[in-house]
């Protein structure tokens, strides 16, 4: 008889419900082939004002290919280029930065222009403006910061939506934050609508495609999994939500994880269906990364749960694409 050294592990089975769409949105990957561009056409370095977008990783990698990351332009030198993250700036940033002659690149995500857009329509029909969003998100700030301090009204919460006192409530519209909770948004919505009949909204609803399709996914797989997890990073509005649908969506055990190594294994003793999906800012490698660290200590069964699919493209300035 002859021994061999093979051993069969005696591993549990797990299946992972792999949400699809998941990970890179159209905006971000564009705003990341900005950065990549830039780099490759004039050299390092290449500032970046704020996160291109909200994910360590990438923010790492662009690093080390010669971005610098700022918080604001005090901090870029004279003759560098610099370019303004996915999320939008306010109108200061790119007057001081043709005050100073600096040359820059607008990264802003064409869906969050088309925010901001909306906002000076309003302001220029004389509207009163409630922005629906989170205090202190970049995009928040740069979507207040595209009108006259005072001109718009940030609301957070349905109770935010009942109280407000506007003083044009014949005059008034709405815009929203791309990241939102699709059901959170809507029910702060009809409490507007509610309370002030002739509110204009926008043509077309202010959260991207990318939030509402991956939410979408979250609340296919949520009922089907013994627990979810949501790719991305804590600052990124939404991965957070995600993880919040997925909890409403009869997922109790759902957590956020930036990477693998951020795994708590314990958490998944008893799981024998698994949700996972990433953030609109979360690279896929990130999710390949999880799949393989599962491989390492199950028996794993991939089952793509498909809502939607996505063939979005935006371009990149001009200046870039030669």
């Amino acid at each position: 008889m002859i021994e061999t050294d093979i051993v069969t592990r005696n591993v549990k089975p797990i299946t992972l419900l792999l949400a699809e769409p998941r990970g890179f949105c159209a905006g971000v990957d564009r705003a990341i082939q900005i950065v990549e561009q830039a780099l490759k056409k004039f050299g390092a370095p290449v500032y970046v004002r704020h996160e291109i977008v909200h994910n360590r990783f990438v923010v790492e990698n662009l690093e080390a290919k010669g971005a610098i990351f700022v918080e604001e332009l005090d901090d870029v030198p004279d003759d560098a280029r610099v370019i303004f993250s996915a999320h939008g700036v306010p109108k200061s940033v790119p007057a001081q930065a043709d005050e100073r002659k600096l040359f820059y690149f607008d990264a802003t995500c064409p869906l969050v222009s088309k925010v901001h857009v909306e906002a000076e329509r309003h302001f220029e029909a004389g509207r009163d403006i409630i922005l629906i969003g989170h205090t202190g998100h970049p995009e928040v700030i740069g979507t207040m910061g595209q009108l006259p301090e005072g001109a718009v009204t940030l609301i957070e919460t349905i109770a935010d939506a009942e109280n407000i006192v506007p003083r044009q409530p014949a005059r008034l519209a709405y815009i929203t934050q791309t990241t939102l909770s699709v059901d959170d948004t809507a029910a702060m919505v009809e409490v507007l609508q509610r309370r002030f009949p002739d509110i204009e909204g926008p043509h077309r609803e202010d959260i991207c495609y990318a939030t509402t399709n991956r939410q979408a996914a979250v609340k296919a797989i949520a009922p089907e999994a013994d627990a979810m997890i949501v790719i991305g990073a804590p600052n990124s509005s939404n991965s957070m939500r995600l993880v919040e649908v997925a909890e409403r969506a009869g997922c109790a055990k759902s957590i956020l994880v930036q990477r693998a190594t951020d795994i708590d294994w314990s958490l998944f003793e008893g799981v024998n269906r698994l949700g996972l999906t990433a953030g609109a800012s979360a690279p896929e490698i990130l999710v390949e990364e999880v799949i393989d660290a599962f491989r390492q200590r199950f028996d794993v069964t991939l089952e793509p749960i498909t809502v939607s699919r996505e063939r979005v493209q935006f371009k990149l300035p001009r200046a870039l694409m030669d």
